[in-house]
């Protein structure tokens, strides 16, 4: 006699956890071509299903219903980005000019490599409540990165802990809302424009700092 159930028995040679990882992924898959190519006003449980290539019943082994699948894609996709910054960041010199371009580079690369992605940026979130909600989580993310890198590249950090993280705050969601509006189309530059932009904006930030301070004194 054994513990194990059929469900847990290897299918061709497949462990049953490594099915449900298989089946996981690609319902996010789904998820994000429904999100990022249709809209999820559209999504539907079955048409997830039919995209996934699924049955339908193995759609609540991994999700309890279609928000708790949207809030997935979208960690999924948050992960993959902040990763990507960190990742270009560290192989970048230790140099504030430096670091910053890599960091930029990799968020508007990582964003323009799937358009499903710039769609979802430039659309979706402002489209549902629950991603205004993971919105703000996600700028906190950025916003700690930011103060992170800060801290490691600064030898002298000329505001407070509390007034560096209102300024981390407020750069972070204000490059959202620029990242979100250039996806949107409604800027006319190019990507290295972009780019030089938002460098040019995050030194300057740095520069400004002592000056913030000296005016909250």
């Amino acid at each position: 006699m054994t513990s194990s159930t059929p469900s847990a028995r290897p299918y061709r040679g497949m462990p049953a956890e490594q099915r449900r990882a298989q089946r996981r992924a690609a319902l996010l898959e789904a998820g994000l071509e429904v999100l990022g190519g249709h809209g999820w006003a559209t999504a539907t449980v079955r048409g997830v299903c039919k995209q996934a290539g699924l049955n339908d019943r193995y759609f609540y082994e991994s999700f309890t219903d279609l928000d708790a699948l949207l809030l997935a894609v979208v960690d999924d996709q948050a992960a993959q980005g902040t990763a990507a910054i960190l990742t270009a960041a560290a192989a970048a010199p230790h140099r504030l000019r430096a670091r910053a371009r890599a960091a930029v580079e990799a968020i508007v690369d990582f964003l323009s490599a799937d358009p499903r992605r710039g769609r979802i940026l430039a659309h979706e979130f402002s489209a549902h409540p629950l991603l205004q909600q993971r919105r703000r989580r996600i700028i906190q993310t950025l916003a700690g990165i930011f103060t992170a890198q800060v801290h490691e590249l600064l030898d002298e950090v000329p505001l407070s802990a509390a007034d560096l993280d209102l300024t981390a705050l407020t750069v972070t969601a204000g490059l959202w809302d620029l990242l979100t509006s250039w996806f949107r189309g409604d800027l006319d530059i190019g990507r290295d424009h972009l780019i030089d932009y938002v460098v040019a904006f995050l030194l300057t930030t740095t520069e400004l700092a002592p000056a913030l301070q000296h005016r909250l004194q």
